[in-house]
This record gives structure tokens, sequence and C-alpha cells, in this order.
């Protein structure tokens, strides 16, 4: 009696800030896991997303974009979340934006030159390449920076050419068990998404500073039969800050509430009563204990 085989891996999408990796995952679930926003630190921990098709699981993680500056732990913290992804996965997805290749892009690739696992380079949003002409030397310029088990351009936003990056990764997903059920989408809790909605609309009202000296905290969630009752806090490093979150009179906050409202009720299926509250915790993203506190667990 035979028996067919599975296969089953771990996929890190690294690359710097901003060029895509969210889009990417939420793309290939079908369903919106990764906050995005046009603002780096937009992603800080490391999410596992899984897709289960057929005989081939594929465990993807979106790892924080990986900075030139390690100027305060969290950025450290960040930095690491990506090197721990890069040495503990099967198969690396390397996605740089077509138009641009940055220094930072060229601290992605120093990391991964001795890694002994497939590289599949993305190169994204194609679709906004002015001269579709500069595709193949783009290409070709890219195949000389190191040898990738695969190139593959595409635009995560649109989904264009997903599919073939999908075939490339399952061409070197070894064959394995799988480990999660068919169904499960991710291995976080409901929770850590209600947050993350919240510093999403906070990352896309607020400029400056403000989004990167924030975090937020789920403090209580309170279900019924008609509503969910959700006290979130968010947590600042400085009483400026507290008084641009907040804005005139509360205006700002209650713009950010309602925003993340609907996409809660959207995730929960149910009418959302959201409370949210402000605290200044002075210098918390440059320490240790904070982070961890906070939930940036060097263990994830």
């Amino acid at each position: 009696m035979s028996v067919d085989k599975t296969y089953c891996g771990f996929v890190a999408i690294v690359g710097r800030p901003n060029v895509g990796k969210s889009t990417l995952l939420n793309k290939i679930l079908g369903k919106k896991l990764s906050i995005t926003s046009h603002k780096p630190q937009t992603t800080r921990h490391q999410i596992l997303g899984v897709s289960t098709q057929g005989a081939y699981q594929t465990i993807y993680l979106d790892t924080p974009g990986l900075h030139q500056k390690e100027t305060k732990a969290i950025n450290r913290y960040m930095n690491k979340a990506v090197y721990a992804a890069i040495k503990s996965v099967d198969i690396v997805v390397f996605i740089v934006d077509i138009r641009h290749w940055t220094v930072e892009d060229e601290k992605v690739l120093q990391a991964m030159q001795n890694a002994k696992i497939p590289v599949i380079l993305a190169l994204n949003k194609v679709d906004l390449l002015k001269d579709k002409a500069q595709l193949l030397p783009l290409i070709e310029e890219m195949q000389q920076k190191m040898e990738f088990a695969a190139i593959i351009p595409l635009a995560a936003l649109s989904g264009d050419n997903v599919p073939a990056l999908q075939m490339a990764i399952a061409e070197h997903m070894p064959e394995s068990v799988h480990f999660y059920p068919e169904d499960q989408v991710t291995n976080r809790n409901t929770q850590f998404f209600l947050a993350e909605l919240v510093r999403e609309k906070i990352m896309r009202a607020l400029e400056e500073e403000v989004p990167y000296a924030t975090t937020v905290m789920i403090e209580k969630v309170e279900d019924t039969e008609k509503v969910t009752k959700i006290h979130a806090l968010i947590i600042v490093e400085r009483e400026g800050q507290k008084g641009i979150l907040i804005g005139k009179k509360g205006e700002m906050l209650k713009k950010i509430g309602r925003q993340a409202r609907i996409d809660m009720e959207t995730l929960l299926g149910n009418k959302v009563f959201l409370q949210l509250w402000v605290k200044v915790k002075p210098g918390w993203s440059d320490r240790e204990a904070s982070l961890k506190e906070y939930g940036y667990d060097k263990s994830e």
C-alpha cells in the first residue's frame, strides 16, 4: 500500500523596510495577517502564516524590515528577528523593490551570503516600472549579486505572478509531514491581531516620530452575543506624543478608534465597542524589560 508524499517547510520573507513583505504574505494567504503602511517599522513582530495546498504546506515567516541603523533596543530586536529567521528556515524569499537597490538591500543580501539554503529573489512592484524594457537588464544585474535559486518578477499588491513564486518555493520544499491542521493560517492569537489593527491605524494616521514611539496592548476582551467589548492601551514615550495621538478635543484618537473598530468587526464577525487609552512610558522602545513586557519576545 503506497503512501502519498507530503511536503512541508518554513519560508522566511526578508527584505528592507517597505518593499512589500507583508503585502506579499497577505496576498499568498488570501487574508490580512500582517498590517501594512508606507512607513518603516510597520511589521515589528515575526508573523507566521500557513498555506496548505494539497500535498504542500508552506509556513511563511513575515519578518521585520532589516534596519541599517540599530539606534534603539527595538531596532536591534527587529534585526535579530531577521537574522534568526534566515538561520532557522528551509527557504528564503528575498524581496526587493525593483525600482530601487539601496544600502539596506545590500545589508540583507550580505546576511544571506553564507546561507546554505535556497534563496529566491522576488522583484516586487514590476507594475510600477516605467520602462518595461529595463526588466531583463535588471534581472541580469541581480544575477551577478548572488546565485539565487530563482528570480521572480511580481506585483505583490495585485498578485501578478505571485503563483510563479509559489511554484518556485514548492520546487525546493522538503519532503515532510504537515505541521499544522489544513485549516490553520497562523500561530498568533486574536488579541495580537486586534492590537496590530490599532497600531496600523496609528501608523497610517500620524507622521513624524509618534508612530515609532507607539505600541499597543489589548488589556481586556469581553464577548457577548451582540457585541465584543475591547479595551486597548496605547503606549507612547512622551507627553507631547500623547497629546498628538489624542488630538484636539480627542478627534485623532476617535478617528483611529473608528477605523480600527471597522476592521475588528470584520475580523471577529461581531459588533465591536472599542475603548482606547493612552499611557506615557518614557523610553520603552530602548529598554529590554519593556520590550519583553509588551510582547517583543526574542524567542518568537
